[in-house]
């Protein structure tokens, strides 16, 4: 498989950037909006309906219509961990069905003092490998740039 690794360092504390960063708001936040990103469904665990946290055990149904172009992309990922403990948080999300038949992004978290160094940690393979799987890193590049900058944005000014 495929590894593709970014990290950013905020002047947030950890409470405040894994309070943010480990929720479906955060999701939507961190989404560019010429992705056109609908939440279709979230499927709780513990059958909570109201909580925006991402519960280990949840599962989130979405679509994506890049530049309101085609039809709509659906996928469907759902939380397999989620750990806080001394300075440190993390939870990871696997892709059970859409565009890449593997596809598992770890998120960290780790706090220094008044600072977050959040790392992406995401493992994938395209449909066809090989020079596909290079060509998606490519892409995933921007993306991740631009969820960073929203999160210093978003963590920074509040």
């Amino acid at each position: 498989m495929a590894t593709f690794e970014r990290e950013l360092r905020v002047d947030a504390s950890l409470a405040d950037a894994w309070s943010f960063h480990s929720t479906i708001d955060g999701l939507r936040s961190l989404t560019p909006n010429w992705l056109h990103l609908r939440i279709e469904a979230i499927e709780r665990p513990d059958g909570e309906v109201d909580s925006h946290v991402l519960t280990a055990g949840t599962r989130i149904r979405a679509s994506v219509r890049p530049f309101a172009v085609g039809p709509r992309q659906t996928w469907v990922s759902r939380i397999v961990e989620r750990e806080e403990g001394d300075g440190t948080a993390y939870f990871v999300d696997v892709m059970e069905d859409g565009p890449f038949p593997e596809w598992e992004h770890t998120h960290l978290l780790y706090g220094d003092d008044d600072e977050t160094l959040i790392r992406d940690h995401v493992e994938y393979r395209t449909p066809v490998g090989g020079v596909a799987d290079d060509v998606a890193g490519l892409v995933l590049e921007p993306m991740f740039r631009f969820r960073h900058r929203r999160t210093r944005e978003i963590l920074e000014d509040a």
